[in-house]
């Protein structure tokens, strides 16, 4: 799908917004916490009877999880929808969701980690802007910053006409443009091959992982760069690779690699965004315009990401 993906509509005070839980189980305090935090931005929030569904480590059997977000797309009621959290299980929804239904309704989609198998198929697939941000029974329980909160409500509200995000380090130089996708790398990768991979072409790809080993990223990387997808991307942006327990030497491996896998590219890498696992997770829009200025070390949405 080559035209523009269409935005949603901006949320405003009093909308209902709905919260699914497409991958693993989730804990009902988790739960209770997070809605409470929507809640208190003026929201009406639908759960549904299923969200505490268990089948072994998922929230409920796949065809379950996979009717209840197809009906919050479907519900006239339902804003926006939230995803609960992550770890896994969203993969083995896609041949199950019917993208061309969900067009018909296009709204606004929060997620992020597992949930990257579904915010690119809604771009390319369904062809709507989605958000990679924050999730309910994950973030917004544990608490987000006050900067991520206050930005997830000004982007998906309509306030921001565009924004930019600053990254510790420029890898490599120059400056690009592009919609923007991509989000957990070893989700990223098990779409390569498969019917759901991304579109690359001319695309700024965005880039987070949590708990993987340095030789793991770097392999996932290698295999990005031998299928030829990074060397299709206009630009590459790094939020948190967070190494396992935090360790130093990993962490600056996992750098390393990162620098190395996308050297010579002839495409701007930035390194270090706050967005991903571990960060204030600010919350970014796929399937937006955006540029990377790799001398001022940012990354700038040129758009807003909703209709007001």
């Amino acid at each position: 799908m080559n035209r523009k993906p269409i935005k949603p509509n901006a949320l405003k005070p009093g909308d209902t917004v709905a919260v699914v839980a497409p991958a693993a189980a989730i804990e009902r305090e988790h739960l209770e916490r997070g809605v409470n935090v929507l809640a208190s931005m003026g929201f009406r929030v639908k759960v549904s009877q299923r969200v505490l569904a268990r089948s072994g480590i998922l929230a409920g059997d796949d065809r379950e999880r996979a009717s209840e977000l197809q009906e919050y797309f479907a519900d006239p009621e339902v804003k926006a929808i939230f995803s609960a959290r992550g770890g896994y299980g969203c993969g083995r929804l896609l041949p199950l969701l019917d993208f061309k239904a969900m067009a018909r309704t296009p709204k606004i989609f929060v997620g992020f980690s597992d949930a990257t198998f579904i915010l690119n198929a809604l771009v390319d697939f369904a062809g709507m802007v989605s958000f990679h941000g924050p999730m309910v029974a994950m973030d917004f329980a544990r608490g987000l910053s006050p900067r991520g909160f206050e930005h997830m409500q000004d982007l998906l509200s309509g306030k921001l006409d565009g924004f930019e995000l600053e990254a510790r380090e420029a890898m490599h130089p120059g400056c690009a443009h592009g919609e923007v996708i991509g989000g957990c790398l070893s989700v990223l990768v098990a779409t390569i091959g498969t019917p759901y991979e991304p579109r690359f072409d001319g695309r700024i790809l965005f880039l987070e992982d949590t708990g993987e080993k340095a030789y793991r990223i770097d392999r996932m990387l290698v295999q990005l760069r031998q299928t030829g997808a990074l060397g299709r991307v206009a630009g590459i942006v790094f939020g948190a690779i967070r190494a396992i327990d935090g360790n130093e030497q990993e962490t600056r491996l996992i750098a390393r690699f990162a620098g190395e896998q996308t050297a010579g590219l002839g495409c701007p890498v930035l390194y270090g965004v706050e967005a991903g696992h571990g960060t204030e997770n600010f919350t970014i829009p796929f399937g937006v315009a955006a540029r990377i200025d790799s001398a001022a070390r940012r990354i700038i949405f040129t758009e807003p990401a909703v209709t007001r």
